[in-house]
């Protein structure tokens, strides 16, 4: 049976590939052949990977990331579709659907809601679960920089709390809407926000979320 993660995988390898390399995403600054290369690097070169997340390293990740986004195009996209080498980590599946489920469905997102005239996709209950499994416990990293107390809550009113605190903005919606407005994808997602104004303005202005 085939995995979110790879589902996705191949979803976002389709996408990219009809849409073209100069295509729009919703990263900043990024076209379809950017975010190609980043989700291959982030993969395949474990060396430059880890700027994704340390500040010292950025300066090497954004130079590997240069040089694969400068191979022909159709290669990313073939590098993608095939998946992690075969001594990568990613390879174990457990792994994978750990680490690329989120990764794969928002950056899928992201080239679909950068295009004029997208609509939501319906997805199965059983994958907004499993979205929602790994939001409930990365709530409290993900909400850390926000300015105000910050609740996720699901249609069916489960709540994960991302940040502790008053005034507190209730943010409601399906968990794959929830998972992109917590990954920074506020102007996008289809969520309901209830709290005071000013700390629902406050939210936004800071973009306290981000991949």
């Amino acid at each position: 049976m085939s995995t979110h993660a790879k589902r996705e995988r191949l979803l976002l390898a389709d996408l990219l590939e009809s849409a073209g390399p100069e295509a729009p995403t919703l990263c900043e600054g990024w076209t379809a052949r950017d975010l190609a290369a980043h989700v291959v690097v982030r993969e395949r070169r474990a060396d430059a990977a880890g700027g994704i997340l340390i500040g010292a390293l950025k300066p090497r990740l954004e130079r590997v990331q240069a040089e694969f986004a400068a191979k022909p195009y159709e290669e990313l996209i073939q590098l993608i579709r095939t998946g992690p080498p075969r001594m990568s980590p990613y390879g174990i599946k457990q792994l994978d659907e750990a680490a690329n489920t989120v990764e794969f469905f928002v950056h899928t997102e992201d080239v679909r809601r950068a295009q004029e005239g997208w609509t939501p996709r319906q997805l199965d209950q059983v994958f907004e679960n499993a979205l929602w499994s790994r939001l409930e416990k990365g709530a409290r990293l993900l909400g850390r920089r926000s300015p105000v107390g910050l609740v996720l809550r699901r249609a069916d009113g489960q709540t994960a709390v991302a940040q502790r605190g008053t005034p507190v903005v209730t943010v409601t919606g399906e968990p794959s809407e929830l998972t992109l407005f917590a990954f920074g994808r506020q102007d996008v997602a289809r969520v309901e926000l209830e709290g005071d104004k000013d700390a629902i303005a406050r939210l936004h202005e800071i973009k306290p979320f981000g991949m």
